[in-house]
C-alpha cells in the first residue's frame, strides 16, 4: 500500500512538473481523447464498413487482371506506397494514354516496370519543389516584390517544375534516335554477314548486338531485348515491331516492315539485308552532305554578330581618330 501511495505521488509530482496548473489538466486530457478519436475512429468505420466487409472475398478470390499493367510487382516500401497514391491521381488512366505514355518511356530508354509513374511522380515533385524553392529564396533577392509578381513567378516556377522533366525526356529520346541512326547502316552490314554465313536471323541479332556493345551501346541494347523477347517465346514479328517502336525511328520501321515481308513471303533476308544496308549508308551520306550544305547559312549569323563590328571598327578607327584631333579643334573655332 505504501508502494502504491508513493508511485501515486510520483505520478502527481510529474503531472505537476508537466503542467504546472492542473486545473488544465482536463483539458489536456480532452484534447488527447479527441486526437486519438480523430485518428482510430476512421480506421474503425472503414473496417466496419458492411459493404466492403462483404465483398472483400470476392475481391481476394477474383484473379489479376491479364491486361498491361503500369505495376508489375507489388512492393510495401514507403516509396512505392506513395507513388501507388499519385499514379490514381496524375497517371492516365485511359488505356491508349498509358500504352503512349510507356512507349515515350521505352524510347528514352526507360524500361523499368515503374518508369511511367516514377516519372510522373518526379513531375509533380518538382511542380510543387520549384515554387517552394523560389519562396524560400525570395527574402535574400527582393523583400519589396509586389504580391502579383511573387504570385506571376511562383505560377512560372511550377510551369517550369512541371515540363522540365518532359523536355528533359524528349532530349533523351532525340539523342538515342541519332545514336540508333547513325550506328544502323553498320549493324545492318553485320547482320548481312551473319545471315549469309549461315546464321539464323535470332542468332545474328545476339551476335551483332553483343559485338556493337561498346562502339554503340544504345542500338546494341536495342539488339539485346529483341533477342530476349525472342528467347522468351515471342514471334519474331512482334519482337522486330517492338523494336521499331522502341527506336521510333522511320528508317527503322521500314527495315522491320522488310523483313517481315521477307519472312512471310519466302525470299532472302540476305539479299533483304543488302539492299535495306545500301539505302541506308546513302541516306546517312546524304545527310552529312545537307549538315555540309547548311553550314555556311548558320555560319553567317555569328560572323556577323562577332566578327564584323570587330571588322567595322578596326577600318574605321584611324579615320575617327584623325576626323577627332584634326577636324574638331577646326570645327569649334
Amino acid at each position: 500500500m505504501e508502494f502504491v501511495n508513493k508511485a501515486i505521488q510520483e505520478l502527481g509530482e510529474l503531472l505537476h512538473g508537466l503542467i504546472p496548473d492542473l486545473s488544465a489538466l482536463p483539458l489536456v486530457l480532452l484534447f488527447a481523447a479527441v486526437f486519438m478519436g480523430v485518428l482510430v475512429v476512421p480506421q474503425l468505420v472503414k473496417q466496419q464498413n458492411p459493404i466492403k466487409r462483404r465483398l472483400a472475398p470476392a475481391v481476394a478470390a477474383r484473379p489479376e487482371d491479364e491486361g498491361p499493367k503500369l505495376r508489375v510487382s507489388a512492393s510495401n516500401s514507403a516509396w512505392d506506397q506513395m507513388i501507388a497514391g499519385l499514379e490514381k491521381r496524375a497517371v492516365p488512366t485511359k488505356e491508349k494514354e498509358r500504352t503512349t505514355a510507356r512507349l515515350r518511356q521505352l524510347q528514352a530508354g526507360n524500361v523499368g516496370p515503374n518508369a511511367v509513374r516514377n516519372y510522373y511522380a518526379i513531375r509533380l515533385a518538382m511542380a510543387v519543389i520549384f515554387p517552394l524553392t523560389y519562396l524560400a529564396l525570395l527574402p535574400f533577392f527582393s523583400r519589396d516584390m509586389a504580391i502579383e509578381n511573387i504570385l506571376l513567378l511562383g505560377v512560372c516556377a511550377a510551369v517550369f517544375g512541371l515540363y522540365l522533366p518532359a523536355a528533359w525526356l524528349s532530349n533523351r529520346t532525340r539523342r538515342r534516335q541519332i545514336a540508333v541512326q547513325e550506328s544502323f547502316p553498320d549493324a545492318l552490314d553485320m547482320l548481312m554477314v551473319c545471315v549469309e554465313a549461315g546464321l539464323g536471323l535470332d542468332g545474328a541479332f545476339t551476335r551483332v548486338g553483343a559485338q556493337m556493345a561498346a562502339a554503340h551501346p544504345v542500338l546494341a541494347e536495342h539488339f539485346g531485348l529483341v533477342s530476349l523477347e525472342l528467347r522468351a517465346g515471342m514471334s519474331r514479328e512482334a519482337a522486330l515491331r517492338n523494336l521499331a517502336d522502341r527506336i521510333g525511328l522511320p528508317e527503322v520501321t521500314s527495315f522491320v516492315v522488310l523483313l517481315i515481308q521477307s519472312d512471310r513471303l519466302g525470299t532472302s533476308i540476305g539479299r533483304t539485308l543488302r539492299i535495306q544496308a545500301e539505302e541506308m549508308r546513302l541516306k546517312r551520306m546524304l545527310r552529312a552532305e545537307e549538315k555540309a550544305y547548311k553550314l555556311p547559312v548558320k555560319m553567317a549569323v555569328p560572323l556577323v554578330l562577332c566578327l564584323l563590328p570587330a571588322i567595322v571598327t578596326v577600318v574605321a578607327l584611324p579615320g575617327i581618330i584623325r576626323i577627332v584631333r584634326v577636324m574638331l579643334p577646326i570645327l569649334s573655332g
